[in-house]
């Protein structure tokens, strides 16, 4: 594969092993520090396709990240789930009782607080990157100081996994969401997800409506998420992912919505990876 593709983080990051998983082979990444960064890469030219995480099972959904699909018309064409393992890891010959501070994104530490909670003298440091961590303790050869990071990370800059495995729950899911500038044409047979947005009057029952006519069609909700209008106080923006068996059935719901909503718009229509 010749396209690039742009990830959050660096080469041993969560984003770079769902680029591998995905994409089934070794990948050209661009490695972009910020999800801002990665929306500029893709609407640059720079990549052609981008790997962005979405929402995870135990922190939720990334807010921010459907705003930036949106705002940039962006499309997602598809989807990955991956089982997050979250490791201490830290220099080589360092053991616990050296550790002074952890250094890793925040949704990881949020991830491995009761872990964290055993150390109260260890000082929590938030940074941007989980393997940017990992790999600026191994090349300035930082001592006292750990990251929470992927086994990956730890085997590529050279760390020794402290504690394995840290995540508070075991079965610990981040859905990520392929991206792109054009819309990816996936035969209508095939699709069995989409992930749209709309905004609605500020009436009483008007989401009930809404909500009763998809269900009516068949659809059924994974996510619902709500966003202010900041322009327009008290008018929402409601951020849903359904999924179907029969792509006629979403047609039908997308007829009804366009007429039902104020605003429709559809962010992305692909495969469902997860049945």
């Amino acid at each position: 594969m010749d396209n690039k593709i742009a990830i959050q983080g660096i080469k041993g990051s969560f984003h770079h092993q769902v680029a591998q998983e995905y994409y089934e082979q070794n990948v050209m990444v661009d490695e972009c520090m910020s999800f801002e960064e990665l929306v500029d890469s893709l609407l640059s030219g720079k990549s052609d396709q981008a790997v962005m995480a979405i929402e995870n099972s135990i922190a939720g959904p990334i807010i921010p990240n459907y705003a930036l699909i949106d705002k940039n018309n962006l499309h997602i064409i598809g989807e990955h789930y991956l089982k997050i393992h979250q490791n201490l890891m830290a220099l080589k010959g360092q053991k616990m009782e050296d550790i002074t501070e952890v250094h890793s994104h925040p949704m990881a530490i949020l991830q491995c607080m009761d872990f964290l909670k055993k150390y109260p003298n260890i000082k929590l440091v938030e940074d941007k990157d989980t393997a940017e961590t990992a790999r600026r303790i191994q090349e300035k050869q930082l001592k006292g100081i750990a990251a929470i990071a992927s086994k990956t990370a730890a085997e590529m800059y050279d760390l020794e996994i402290l504690a394995p495995e840290i995540q508070t729950i075991k079965n610990n899911m981040t859905r990520f969401v392929i991206i792109k500038k054009e819309n990816s044409f996936v035969p209508a047979n095939e699709i069995r997800r989409a992930s749209i947005k709309f905004e609605l009057d500020h009436k009483r029952g008007s989401l009930a409506a809404v909500l009763n006519a998809m269900s009516d069609c068949k659809l059924n909700l994974t996510k619902i998420q709500s966003l202010p209008k900041i322009e327009t106080p008290w008018k929402y923006s409601f951020f849903v992912d359904v999924t179907f068996e029969k792509y006629e059935d979403y047609a039908k719901a997308k007829s009804l919505l366009v007429i039902m909503a104020e605003y429709f718009k559809v962010l992305g229509e692909y495969k469902n990876t997860k049945e």
